[in-house]
């Protein structure tokens, strides 16, 4: 499967972005699609997951701020981002998993200013 990730930007802190990744293939096959994010010096963690049977999950620094979702009929997989911090800045890669194989997409930049 290939990805494609989107909608990465400069906002200013409490600001909001949408991240956009397609897949090209149907992502109900997939088990699972998530959303990691590095930023500079750190190791990348995961963000947000959500498994083929819709169920999420997030890191606690983004509950409640950060919403993943899916469009089945589109393949494609979103990171709703709300209230950003400054911390928030890194950038972002969506990754998918299926059976014993993943796929990562290139990662899209956000910078958040304070």
């Amino acid at each position: 499967v290939q990805l494609q990730a989107s909608g990465g930007g400069s906002v200013q802190a409490g600001g909001s972005l949408r991240l956009s990744c397609a897949a090209s293939m149907r992502i109900i096959s997939i088990n699972a699609m998530s959303w990691y994010r590095q930023a500079p010096g750190n190791q990348r963690e995961l963000v947000a997951k959500i498994t083929a049977r819709g169920f999420t999950n997030y890191i606690d620094s983004v509950k409640g701020r950060f919403t993943i979702s899916r469009d089945i009929t589109e393949n494609k997989v979103y990171l709703q981002m709300d209230s950003l911090k400054p911390e928030d800045t890194a950038v972002y890669y969506c990754k998918a998993e299926w059976g014993p194989r993943s796929a990562w997409g290139q990662g899209t930049l956000v910078t958040v200013s304070s």
